[in-house]
């Protein structure tokens, strides 16, 4: 099979390769998916790039941790239906070595999830991360609906899907950017509220837009950053979900005065050691929501194979706004 691979950590055009590796086969409770596109997040720089330190877990790697393709065989305890179903992948590329970046990958068959007819493998290929983080940011407290939300970073790739999901399952969504076009992602995907973060004052924007109850969750990018923001725009008890940051070194200093009054709680959210069920549930809900239609992702650009490492890169300028994809098949 033809993928992209590395054997040492460094910077996309020093390490990253495309050439032909052994097929991979599935084991038990295993599957084996035909890659159509497989999608670039984040923690996939952060592992080449040995983000905090980290050596390389592995001594050959395929990178990407989503993907989305067609089943073409199963492993042992898998029934035999599941070849041929169209299915979109989470996490291809924790705890093993070989990822989305191929045409063939190998997972365990509960993270090949259903593919419906009417959603695109390019969708497919942008849930996975994003959307599984989102989901818990967003539902790990309960139900949304009737709710009130803040995205922080509403056009990156979590933010963009914590808004489609907020707005799918019924809640009132606002939305912080940097620049218009990513103003005009954040609109697509049906935020209420948009607010450019370097023009206006979030946090009186956000009181005045909500007859100053404010939000009662918040979805954040950069929690040591934004602390002050968090606090000030949060409703009674309510919660702030973490789940990134720029640096390895980050520390977070929370005004515990006001964050006691409020009754405020904060959650740390990491998508490769989420628990179990809520990887179901965030797997079931996802998908429902792409089925109904109203997951709509923007899509960055989509690269071919051979162009892997440019893919890489337009991932860590930070210019890209939206998913950002590698096309391996047809399909």
């Amino acid at each position: 099979m033809r993928a992209a691979f590395y054997e040492r950590q460094g910077t996309a055009r020093a390490v990253l390769r495309v050439g032909d590796l052994p097929d991979t086969q599935p084991g038990a409770g295993e599957v084996r998916v035909r890659v159509v596109a497989s999608g670039i997040n984040p923690s996939d720089i952060k592992t080449r790039t040995g983000f905090g330190g980290k050596a390389m877990p592995f001594p050959l790697i395929v990178p990407h941790q989503d993907g989305a393709g067609v089943i073409d065989a199963v492993g042992p305890g898998i029934p035999e239906t599941r070849i041929g179903e169209r299915v979109w992948i989470y996490m291809g590329q924790w705890g093993r070595a070989f990822g989305t970046a191929a045409e063939f990958v190998v997972v365990p068959s509960v993270k090949a999830v259903r593919l419906v007819d009417n959603v695109s493998f390019e969708i497919g290929a942008a849930l996975g991360v994003p959307a599984m983080t989102a989901h818990r940011c967003l539902f790990a407290d309960g139900d949304l609906r009737g709710k009130r939300v803040l995205v922080q970073g509403g056009a990156g790739a979590v933010g963009n899907a914590a808004i489609l999901l907020a707005k799918w399952a019924g809640a009132w969504v606002a939305a912080t950017v940097s620049r218009e076009e990513q103003a005009e992602v954040a609109r697509a995907a049906g935020a209420d509220l948009v607010v450019n973060r370097h023009e206006e004052d979030v946090s009186q924007t956000v009181r005045s837009a909500t007859d100053g109850h404010g939000v009662d969750r918040i979805v954040d990018v950069d929690i040591s950053a934004n602390i002050d923001v968090a606090v000030s725009c949060l409703a009674r008890d309510g919660a702030v979900s973490a789940y990134s940051t720029e640096s390895p070194q980050a520390r977070l200093t929370i005004p515990f005065f006001p964050a006691l009054l409020g009754g405020f709680s904060f959650r740390f959210v990491y998508v490769y050691s989420m628990p179990e069920a809520a990887m179901r549930q965030a797997a079931d809900e996802v998908s429902a929501c792409a089925a109904s239609g109203a997951y709509a992702p923007r899509i960055a650009k989509t690269y071919a194979l051979d162009a892997v490492a440019d893919a890489h890169e337009l991932q860590e300028s930070g210019k890209a706004v939206g998913k950002i994809l590698v096309r391996l098949g047809s399909g």
